[in-house]
């Protein structure tokens, strides 16, 4: 989640996209090796694509990107809590089907996608904690430096 929301603050709105989907289809891959579930990259691919929506749901976020400097700062904030709560879910997802014994050839994307919908949005929640937490972590640092005067 956090390498998701990292790639969401890549200024460049395309690239950000597909650093995503590789961190995504990474995390799936990985969890196929953890359940023991042969890993097929053309399946976990399409498989993404269907639960996510394609990313288009996200084009008006990356779209902000483009507006120089303040749309950068802007659209990577937003991107980096949607990437992170999209990882999220697409990791639950993947979770409650593996522990249940499915394999990528019983995956239903239609079946899931409610439970998918559910878990991105509690992982906005997350996502936005975890910025926040980070930023105030950074706040904390700044205040405790030593003065180089």
């Amino acid at each position: 989640m956090i390498w998701s929301m990292g790639a969401g603050f890549i200024p460049v709105p395309i690239a950000d996209l597909f650093a995503v989907s590789a961190i995504q289809l990474d995390m799936i891959r990985q969890m196929c090796k953890l359940y023991e579930v042969d890993f097929q990259q053309t399946q976990g691919k399409a498989l993404i694509t269907a639960l996510t929506g394609s990313g288009l749901a996200r084009l008006g976020a990356r779209a902000v990107k483009f507006i120089p400097g303040v749309g950068s700062i802007l659209g990577g904030v937003t991107m980096a809590v949607l990437s992170g709560a999209s990882t999220f879910a697409l990791g639950e997802v993947f979770k409650k089907h593996f522990e249940t014994g499915g394999t990528f050839l019983d995956f239903d994307p239609q079946r899931l996608k409610n439970y998918y919908n559910e878990k991105f949005e509690k992982g906005k929640q997350v996502a936005e904690d975890m910025r926040k937490n980070k930023k105030m972590s950074q706040n904390q640092q700044k205040l405790h430096l030593p003065s180089t005067n």
